[in-house]
């Protein structure tokens, strides 16, 4: 089986497709996956005994990767991180005292690397189709979420030492909402694709 890696993803398929009106489409796109980004990485859940908190950011970030495709995808991402970077209190735990690189050098700064990955590899599965189908979704979004994962874990066990807990820390306690928030992302996707179908039909 030959994949191909040029074929729409789902911001293709509504609104312009060439010239400044695109670019407009583009820049709102990634202001709007920016705000999706702020917003779901505020709402956390402390994770008893790990220094990380649960959160819906993952879900943000295989979401957009997957609907805005690789170089859209990593536009959004980037820019998001630029804001945080300098200072703005975008991040899953930065408040106004703790925040920009000294924020971004602590617990979750592996994560973070992880997401810039994760984005710029669901984006190239989705043009390669992979975002039509929910089984194959399903074996991105695991994908998706096991490249969050590396970085984060060898930072954690950088920052705190290799003696310490790290999967206890950064792995374990979030497996089953990761795997909620995978199902949901696998679903959504191909569902939206299905609309997408009968709008046209």
């Amino acid at each position: 089986m030959t994949l191909t890696f040029d074929r729409d993803v789902l911001v293709d398929t509504f609104g312009a497709t060439e010239g400044a009106a695109l670019r407009v489409k583009q820049a709102a796109l990634v202001v709007l996956g920016i705000a999706m980004l702020v917003v779901l990485a505020k709402i956390k859940v402390p994770v008893p005994g790990s220094p990380v908190a649960m959160n819906m950011g993952t879900f943000a970030v295989l979401t957009i990767g997957a609907a805005y495709g690789p170089r859209l995808g990593l536009t959004t991402i980037m820019g998001y991180m630029i804001l945080g970077m300098i200072g703005f209190d975008i991040f899953q735990s930065s408040t106004a005292d703790l925040n920009g690189i000294d924020y971004m050098m602590g617990s979750t700064g592996g994560y973070l690397v992880g997401y810039v990955i994760a984005v710029a590899a669901m984006g190239v599965l989705a043009r390669a189709g992979w975002d039509r189908s929910a089984p194959k979704m399903g074996f991105a979004m695991l994908l998706g979420n096991a490249i969050l994962y590396v970085p984060g874990l060898i930072w954690l066990g950088m920052l705190y030492g290799w003696d310490k807990p790290i999967l206890e820390w950064g792995l374990t306690p979030f497996l089953i909402g990761d795997a909620v928030k995978l199902a949901l992302a696998a679903l959504i996707l191909p569902a939206a694709w299905k609309l997408v179908g009968r709008a046209r039909g």
